[in-house]
């Protein structure tokens, strides 16, 4: 049992260490080849930050956990709008971008929805992937048009801060922080999806609970601490941007890579209940985001309750 903890977390570490290193190496070798550190963000950076969550997805969809894989997306993308969303508005109000009201919660919303569409016959198939890779391709599109239109400057700052510092531009070593990104990825997904299956096998609970927490936490956790940091240094402006685009990525590029490899099913709880949660959650955070456009303290703690409910309710319903 013990040894079952400690897979667990070591699985995690090696995990999002394998996607540090991935994003590194990648970023400067973009950057060798004169790119541009707005499509750097937008993809590289993007796809890398992404990359635990898709091995673990990926993992599971090929090991027979299917519920693994929908409960990681679903109760990660839960996790961020409720709990990370909540803990960083305690701790500091969560400014409100007009681009998150215009452009991220419809996209997020929209996305939402068509999943919901498309897996309501139980099943998420390799075409259905698809669609969502092209999705993704045109959000893409769009926001590098949009950001290469106006405040490009801004933008490519905000982007620059997101690439990893590193003095090294040495093609050799990076290809190396790549394979040892890789490599980390690999087997962190392997000891991590593992150990979480026989987590749940020796408590005696469902996959899809330990998909929709201790999965979905362990991959939310960049999030959580990335937005807990920036809230204490009163930096909270991108915040609800970087969480619904993470939902975002989520949805069309984990799944959409996923069920493109592996057809993914869908058990009836997570159709009839789980997926609605996320809807739900994702429809309240609107009327907070046109509030003020401020999430404040109160509504913070708002927040953190319902996820508290939500976390109550996989474990009763």
């Amino acid at each position: 049992m013990v040894s079952t903890y400690i897979l667990l977390v070591v699985g995690l570490i090696v995990l999002l260490a394998g996607g540090d290193f991935l994003v590194k190496g990648s970023s400067n070798i973009a950057l060798r080849l004169h790119m541009s550190p707005l499509v750097i963000g937008l993809t590289i950076v993007a796809f890398g930050t992404s990359a635990p969550e898709l091995f673990i997805s990926v993992n599971a969809a090929l090991n027979g956990s299917p519920d693994i894989t929908m409960g990681n997306v679903i109760g990660s993308n839960i996790c961020n709008l409720a709990l990370v969303l909540g803990v960083t508005a305690v701790i500091n109000p969560v400014q409100i971008h007009s681009d998150s009201l215009k452009i991220d919660w419809p996209v997020t919303m929209a996305a939402s929805l068509f999943l919901y569409y498309i897996i309501s016959e139980g099943f998420l198939s390799f075409w259905e992937g698809i669609a969502l890779l092209i999705l993704l391709i045109i959000y893409i599109g769009f926001l590098i048009f949009k950001a290469s239109k106006d405040s490009v400057k801004i933008k490519e700052q905000k982007l620059k801060e997101d690439i990893p510092e590193s003095h090294n531009q040495h093609l050799g070593k990076n290809i190396v922080y790549i394979l040892i990104g890789i490599a980390g990825l690999y087997f962190g997904s392997e000891w991590f999806v593992g150990s979480a299956r026989d987590l749940a096998i020796t408590i005696g609970i469902d996959e899809r609970i330990v998909g929709l927490t201790v999965v979905a936490l362990g991959t939310s956790l960049p999030e959580m601490v990335t937005s807990g940091l920036a809230a204490f240094k009163g930096e909270t402006n991108m915040a609800m941007g970087n969480l619904l685009g993470s939902n975002i990525f989520n949805i069309l590029s984990i799944l959409g890579f996923t069920s493109i490899i592996h057809g993914i099913t869908v058990s009836e709880h997570i159709l009839n209940v789980d997926i609605l949660w996320m809807l739900l959650i994702t429809v309240l955070v609107l009327p907070l985001m046109i509030s003020d456009k401020l999430v404040n303290r109160t509504e913070g703690i708002i927040l953190l309750l319902i996820y508290g409910v939500y976390i109550y309710s996989v474990f009763m319903i």
